[in-house]
């Protein structure tokens, strides 16, 4: 979750703040930020998680809405690794664990922050596929600014009826369910049964498996997941919803595409969405590879936040117009010819969804490839100069305040340029590889390669280099892991042109495009110097412009 063709020479101010400090620009990229065991808890693979696989998970939730509470159990099937006894499992507080249990055996456990580490009477043996239950209850954290601060949102439709959901990326899954609240170990299926007053509705992630109606004026929903699944994208979404849907006929055969609004929001949706989503399939599919979840679906769920990339449960809450909240976040005009949440919150299906990082301080996985779906949409119904005008009007958005990876171990992501920084240095890649067919196999490469997996920020990168056949590591390390933006120094003298690249990582190379008096020429600067020779432009100077599809800066030392 989730901003003219003409050509220009763009971001010399890194040059001037970077490139005479070289102390400066060491230090700069470590965090003045004091870590906690909580965050090592919460943000690394501890002894208590390592030894056990996570197979399965029965959440089973009844939500009062009356009271704001909630009350239930998650049933957690693993596969044992190693013979161990402690088990990590992650719950916020205020919400507390009643009770745990496996083979009829209540268990005891401590409590330390929000980890959970539960003392298993059971020996457990290596290939042994066991289950824990886990009853809780409690209040649950009230989403302040859903879905970056999430938690619950507890709202009312125009006609007073409830209207409640879950947003919880950043917070963390465990703020309303226990769990295993760390992205590298996903379980391979879950059942979500969601019990509700019989008035209202509930919408969840995969397929509705059945409805249990109850003597007390409440159903239960049970939705199945058959793929496996992050846990921050599991979630809840009630209200007195309406449905209906359609059919797409994709590379993998036909996809069900649901849609659940609220009930004064049917018509406008019915217009909206199946104008936006199709469409939308379309440029996907071909850049990308085949959506997904076929077998669980595609569901747009209205909510009462802006909208999250819940898997085949993406959330919804745009006002059914193009741009962001009516803005067009480029400044190109491009961003109002699409509904920004449904295509961005559902690139996410293929990156953050069925490729998820490893370790949030890799999230630039899921926004950077994200925010880049929003430029291929582009270019695929409106053309190359569209999704160029697009991705570079993004850059005004860009910081430059920490690297885009975080730090690993400790929960902890990488600065906002994620979005907007990550997309450019995949449009910059593209211009690199000069290639469009080999680019979008890449891409669709990496949906097959990594399809259903966590992943490291080092794998993504190494398969894009692998398959392009360009020495890219030092580029990634330049745009994810440093914030200089590279500068193109040149200087013309004596019918040469010098040139080299300036306020980058040591070593860095990168082809780039130029056009040196009105002729398009392809460099391959470095960081010494090269030369080049040019011909005379009669009496006027010489002149060098850098493709502006190239995310860099330029600058002539000589001022001339």
């Amino acid at each position: 979750m989730t901003m003219t063709s003409t050509r220009v020479i763009i971001m010399l101010f890194p040059f001037i703040f970077l490139c005479d400090i070289p102390e400066l620009a060491a230090q700069i990229f470590t965090t003045d930020r004091e870590f906690t065991r909580q965050d090592t808890l919460r943000g690394s693979i501890t002894p208590e998680r390592a030894w056990w696989d996570l197979t399965y998970y029965h959440l089973n939730v009844a939500v009062h809405i009356a009271d704001s509470s909630i009350s239930g159990s998650n049933t957690i099937r693993y596969t044992v690794l190693d013979s161990r006894q402690t088990m990590q499992i992650d719950l916020q507080e205020p919400l507390i664990i009643s009770n745990i249990i496996q083979d009829n055996t209540e268990l005891s456990f401590i409590r330390e922050g929000s980890a959970f580490f539960i003392t298993l009477t059971k020996e457990q043996k290596p290939g042994e596929v066991n289950e824990v239950i886990v009853n809780y209850s409690g209040k649950p954290v009230v989403a302040v600014r859903p879905p970056w601060d999430g938690g619950f949102t507890w709202d009312r439709d125009s006609n007073g009826n409830p209207f409640v959901a879950t947003s919880n990326q950043g917070i963390g899954a465990s703020v309303w369910w226990p769990n295993k609240d760390h992205p590298y170990n996903e379980p391979d299926s879950m059942l979500i049964s969601i019990n509700t007053p019989d008035s209202l509705m509930n919408v969840s992630n995969g397929r509705l498996r059945g409805v249990d109606n109850h003597d007390n004026n409440t159903k239960t929903w049970h939705w199945y997941v058959s793929s496996p699944i992050n846990n921050y994208g599991v979630n809840i979404n009630i209200a007195d919803y309406v449905h209906f849907g359609e059919k797409y006929e994709g590379e993998n055969g036909t996809l069900t595409m649901d849609y659940y609004v609220l009930r004064e929001n049917e018509e406008i949706a019915k217009r909206h969405f199946t104008e936006q989503v199709t469409p939308m399939m379309d440029a996907f599919e071909y850049w990308f590879g085949p959506y997904p979840f076929y077998e669980d679906g595609y569901k747009l769920v209205e909510a009462p936040y802006l909208g999250m990339e819940h898997q085949t449960s993406v959330t919804y809450g745009n006002g059914f117009q193009n741009g962001y909240l009516g803005r067009d976040l480029s400044g190109s005009g491009w961003g109002l010819k699409f509904d920004f949440i449904i295509i961005h919150e559902t690139g996410h299906e293929w990156f953050a969804n069925s490729i998820t990082h490893s370790d949030v301080a890799d999230m630039w996985i899921h926004e950077g490839f994200t925010n880049y779906s929003e430029n291929l949409y582009l270019d695929y119904h409106y053309g190359k100069t569209a999704a160029d005008e697009y991705v570079r009007g993004l850059r005004t958005g860009i910081q430059n305040d920490r690297p885009i990876v975080g730090t690993y171990g400790v929960n902890h992501r990488g600065s906002g340029d994620m979005y907007n920084k990550g997309g450019n240095l995949l449009h910059t890649i593209r211009q690199v590889v000069d290639n469009d067919s080999l680019w979008r196999e890449t891409l669709r490469g990496l949906n097959r390669e990594f399809y259903h997996q966590t992943v490291t920020s080092q794998q993504m990168e190494q398969y894009i280099i692998e398959k392009t056949g360009i020495p890219l590591a030092l580029v990634f390390d330049q745009y994810v892991r440093d914030i200089r933006i590279p500068m193109l120094e040149y200087a013309f003298r004596d019918g040469q042109l010098r040139y080299r690249w300036g306020n980058s990582v040591q070593g860095f190379a990168m082809p780039v495009d130029v056009k040196i008096n009105d002729v398009m020429v392809r460099l391959e600067p470095e960081s010494g110097w090269k030369t080049l020779e040019v011909t005379e432009n009669g009496n006027r100077p010489h002149t060098l412009i850098v493709d502006p599809d190239f995310y860099v800066g330029s600058f002539n030392l000589l001022g001339n």
